[in-house]
């Protein structure tokens, strides 16, 4: 008889206890901390040989408070997620989700008879077109806390390609996740990591471009290999018996869904269209920033003109088409808002709250249906939003322990008299440690790298070596470390345990991180521009 795999939140207060242990057996240290400007953001860095042990901080009942603290630290994200639930649960009761994957799948169809696109597979060329977008958007943008909003589009997608929520996961979390690592141009890794380095921002380009080519292919493939297993066989799905939620909703949705345009429609895509075209005078243009570029765009104004045009085709059809442009349009108004506006989870919740509240007032809903069906949606994804704080006491712990700078000094020395792969090497591993107990990016970045940038200065390692290490081990363990609040939220969202997430992803894990370090071994010992 099989063992009952263990709750997520089991499994995290494990995980919570286990670090409270430690406290008690690694002595407790702390670096004397400054802050510095960083490319024009001040930041807390370590002071290089600052280290000194402290007295010890060993945690007993903290393992209970670590929870409150832990949802406090993670109000942002935990506030984001009942956001995007309570959101889009509006927007599905409109039923205009069902209608565009059906509208979608039905498009497909009718490229099935060329020969090469058959060959290939509609539904990889389609997979792949989506994973490349998130991809970029990983890469230029450091797309993370955004996924989580996808999750609630591209599952149930999956599910009703004949796929799973894996997949639905894999399409949107997993490529932003590999664009993420690869890190052409992203502003909180590379670009906060070279300014701590003091290195030219975002050189070294060729190789990292090289690189996230190589992750893209390789990730690419495992997923889509993975795919063409579970169309043939669905049973031999991990999460088969968890998605028989999302399978329950599609069957819901079978039913024939009537076409419609409430007036109230009208009203929205008149009052729509009047902020646009009002926002499109506050800003004409918007400096849309790409690494070290910048592109300036009449963003505002193009946004109105598509708005008008197509609000106005889809409300000659149904207003199903036309909830679903409001959808688009809230995608696109959050790249240009990310991009040129420097947008976070604050304004983004924002941005997919008037989504739903829009697309409810467009569906025909009243103030109190509307209310109703956003408390609904907050309920069904409240238990995501729980595991997030929960995950977050992890860090609590650890850093009341006053532990965290002892394993980074003991590992940092641990990397003296080591050959130039063999150092760069224990940087990667280090780098990869350490994100388990420290998932944010940017701040990781300010705790090692000024340490880092001169060690390999000393050992005769290029600094962009040590930033490309950085990088690598950064980016690979986001997508399977339980204190990371974007994954536990993302499976949370997708229904999905964390023990089968595990099992599913640690092939891949072991792959990337593979390749990651043959990627590094270039980095000292060829001359590559940059480094």
């Amino acid at each position: 008889m099989l063992k009952k795999i263990p709750h997520t939140y089991v499994i995290i207060f494990g995980i919570i206890l286990f670090s409270a242990v430690m406290t008690w057996i690694v002595p407790g240290g702390e670096y004397n901390r400054e802050v510095i400007d960083v490319n024009g953001v001040q930041r807390e860095v370590v002071v290089n040989n600052s280290f000194h042990y402290t007295d010890s901080q060993p945690q007993t009942w903290q393992v209970f408070s670590s929870f409150f603290q832990g949802f406090t630290n993670a109000a942002d994200i935990i506030a984001f997620i009942l956001i995007i639930g309570g959101a889009f649960w509006i927007i599905n009761d409109s039923k205009s989700i069902d209608v565009g994957i059906t509208s979608f799948l039905d498009s497909l169809k009718r490229f099935e008879h060329i020969g090469w696109i058959r060959k290939i597979g509609v539904d990889n060329i389609i997979f792949v077109m989506i994973m490349l977008l998130f991809s970029i958007f990983g890469a230029v943008f450091g797309m993370s806390e955004e996924t989580i909003a996808f999750i609630i589009i591209f599952v149930p997608l999956s599910i009703k390609m004949g796929y799973d929520s894996i997949l639905g996961v894999a399409l949107c979390f997993v490529a932003a996740g590999l664009g993420f690592a690869g890190a052409i141009l992203n502003p909180f890794t590379i670009g906060i990591a070279q300014g701590l380095s003091n290195l030219p921002l975002f050189s070294g380009i060729e190789y990292r471009l090289f690189c996230w080519v190589v992750i893209n292919l390789v990730g690419f493939t495992f997923i889509l290999r993975y795919a063409n297993k579970i169309k043939k066989s669905p049973k031999s799905s991990l999460v088969y018996e968890e998605d028989q939620y999302w399978r329950d909703k599609k069957d819901a949705s079978e039913d024939t869904i009537e076409q419609y345009v409430p007036k109230a429609a009208y009203v929205v895509y008149a009052l729509i269209s009047a902020f646009l075209v009002a926002t499109s005078f506050q800003h004409p243009t918007t400096v849309l920033k790409i690494g070290q570029s910048e592109i300036t765009l009449y963003a505002f104004p193009i946004l109105s003109v598509l708005f008008i045009v197509l609000g106005g085709l889809s409300l000659r059809k149904t207003v199903h088409y036309f909830v679903l442009n409001i959808l688009f349009f809230t995608i696109l108004l959050l790249i240009v808002g990310v991009m040129g506006y420097g947008w976070y989870v604050g304004e983004i919740a924002s941005l997919f709250l008037a989504m739903g509240i829009f697309g409810g007032i467009a569906a025909g809903n009243n103030g109190n249906k509307i209310t109703k069906l956003f408390i609904e949606g907050a309920a069904d994804i409240l238990s995501a939003a729980l595991v997030v704080g929960l995950a977050g006491g992890i860090i609590v712990i650890l850093r009341q322990g006053l532990i965290i700078d002892t394993i980074l000094h003991s590992i940092s020395t641990a990397m003296n008299d080591m050959g130039k792969v063999s150092s760069v090497g224990m940087m990667y591993f280090f780098q990869s440690c350490l994100n388990i107990i420290i998932p944010s990016g940017s701040g990781k970045a300010a705790l090692t790298m000024p340490m880092m940038a001169q060690f390999s200065d000393l050992i005769g390692i290029s600094r962009q070596a040590t930033v490309m290490a950085f990088q690598f081990g950064d980016g690979f363990t986001n997508m399977i470390t339980p204190t990371s609040g974007i994954l536990v939220g993302v499976l949370g969202v997708a229904k999905i345990p964390f023990p089968k997430w595990v099992k599913w992803i640690t092939p891949l894990m072991v792959i990337l991180i593979l390749i990651g370090f043959l990627l590094l071994i270039p980095t000292v010992t060829m001359t590559l521009n940059g480094f």
